[in-house]
């Protein structure tokens, strides 16, 4: 097995500090557009509806799941989300015991303008950029997303939103 070289341990260094500055970032952004919508929800409570409005609905289990929270947080944070109207629980046909929990309309509506005002903040950052970087950057993130497993977001207005 060789060993990493001294140039690569300070490249990678580099690249997860600029990562960790571009989260900061991204994490702002996200913050900002979620406050100028609606400012008592939690990142976090977002977080849920995002999963629910791309995934449809689900049980509360599954939905911890995809949340990485126990299912005691995640009943909390239903709990908050179905008193706020912006989620609804309901039954399966299939078994009228198990729970579901889906988006309201509004909800969606918080979800794809909370998404718009991002997609648009994130573009006049984007813009400031020197074209020639903007290339490698969209390759860097690429790759740095394939590593990390998360699905490709389409270009444009989405059906969906993305987190």
């Amino acid at each position: 097995m060789s060993q990493p070289s001294p140039a690569s341990e300070s490249d990678a260094e580099a690249m997860v500090t600029a990562l960790l500055t571009a989260s900061r970032l991204l994490v702002a952004v996200s913050a900002r557009s979620l406050a100028a919508v609606e400012d008592s929800l939690t990142l976090p409570q977002f977080r849920m509806l995002v999963v629910l409005d791309g995934r449809g609905p689900m049980s509360l289990s599954r939905l911890a799941g995809e949340l990485g929270v126990q299912p005691s947080t995640a009943m909390r944070m239903i709990d908050r989300l179905v008193a706020a109207g912006m989620v609804a629980r309901g039954v399966t046909a299939e078994d009228r015991r198990t729970s579901v929990i889906s988006l309201t309309k509004d909800g969606r509506r918080i979800v794809n303008e909370a998404t718009s005002r991002r997609r648009r903040e994130i573009a006049g950052i984007v813009d400031v950029m020197p074209p020639g970087q903007r290339r490698h950057l969209i390759e860097a993130l690429q790759a740095f997303t394939e590593a990390g497993g998360e699905p490709s977001v389409e270009n444009g207005p989405q059906t969906h939103a993305t987190w």
